[in-house]
């Protein structure tokens, strides 16, 4: 008898041990909640990371088929429209196209253009021009040049198909697990496509970049060949530049296909958020609207916890 008592009084204290094991990989996220985002983020415990206002209201309605608002500083997602909805990139490729020209070539390596591509924009490259990488990059990233694309796709790497390999790596590496090139200048074909998620992704790591943050965010410049003799004049696609406050770049698209893109990154107060939409039929005004929404209905919280 007193065996069987020592045995059920075993079982019980066997099943108040395991009841009181706290439960350490039950953090619940609520979907779409940036009071979640903050409380599971180890990345934002020492920075300010967005809240919702007390008087929050949501988001314009936009145009554009896909759309997301990011904190740049955080990755926390203030807003959110298909996100991972595959669309054709545009021109948004040639941020890609920046970040692995700088990783496969120094910015004051000459090249010598060879071949021109000129469909679309153009910086105004002519063959025999001897131009630097980083001027190269600025009529890459300023009036969206595709002849500018090709050149460096062909010049930094030890064949435009490395080149590209190299596109497609990188984004395997920054997480952009819906993304795909398979040109350097944003042509359309069923094989290159993105989304706004990825994009956001791709945008926080280039404006990372001191040269390609420095670049994206300049209205107009004038750059010369190594000559000097040769002259190019940029002037920037996107028209928040100088109009909106703090817009800084970073990004526009725009083909038949994809219809406008555009990404945006715009600083107030010390913070910044990245917008970028896909698909728009009018991609300022539904980049304006967001931002402005954003920053009206957004706090940013005290750093640390």
């Amino acid at each position: 008898m007193i065996s069987r008592y020592f045995v059920v009084i075993l079982i019980v204290l066997s099943a108040v041990t395991i009841l009181s094991i706290p439960k350490a990989g039950l953090n619940l996220i609520v979907p779409n909640s940036v009071a979640s985002q903050a409380e599971n983020s180890t990345v934002i415990s020492d920075m300010p990371y967005p809240v919702p206002e007390s008087g929050f209201v949501e988001a314009p309605q936009i145009s554009a088929i896909s759309a997301i608002v990011v904190d740049n500083k955080t990755g926390i997602t203030m807003y959110e429209k298909s996100p991972n909805l595959r669309h054709l990139p545009a021109s948004t490729t040639k941020l890609m196209t920046a970040l692995v020209a700088l990783e496969q070539c120094s910015p004051g390596d000459v090249v010598k253009v060879q071949n021109i591509e000129g469909e679309g924009s153009q910086m105004g490259l002519e063959a025999g021009d001897k131009v630097t990488v980083e001027n190269l990059l600025y009529g890459l990233l300023i009036p969206s040049g595709n002849d500018a694309a090709f050149v460096i796709a062909r010049n930094c790497g030890s064949s435009y198909e490395q080149f590209m390999a190299a596109m497609n790596r990188k984004a395997k590496d920054l997480g952009m697990a819906n993304t795909h090139f398979i040109n350097p200048a944003g042509y359309d074909n069923q094989l290159q496509y993105t989304t706004a998620s990825d994009l956001a992704l791709l945008a926080r790591v280039s404006v990372a970049n001191p040269i390609i943050a420095r670049i994206v965010k300049i209205k107009s410049t004038v750059v010369t060949d190594v000559t000097g003799t040769r002259t190019y004049y940029l002037e920037n696609v996107n028209k928040l530049l100088g109009t909106v406050p703090g817009v800084e770049g970073v990004k526009t698209g725009e083909t038949d296909g994809a219809l406008e893109n555009l990404i945006t990154k715009t600083t107030r107060d010390g913070n910044s958020v990245l917008v970028a939409v896909l698909g728009s039929r009018d991609r300022f005004g539904d980049s304006k609207g967001l931002i402005e929404w954003s920053f009206q209905n957004y706090k940013w919280a005290g750093s640390g916890r």
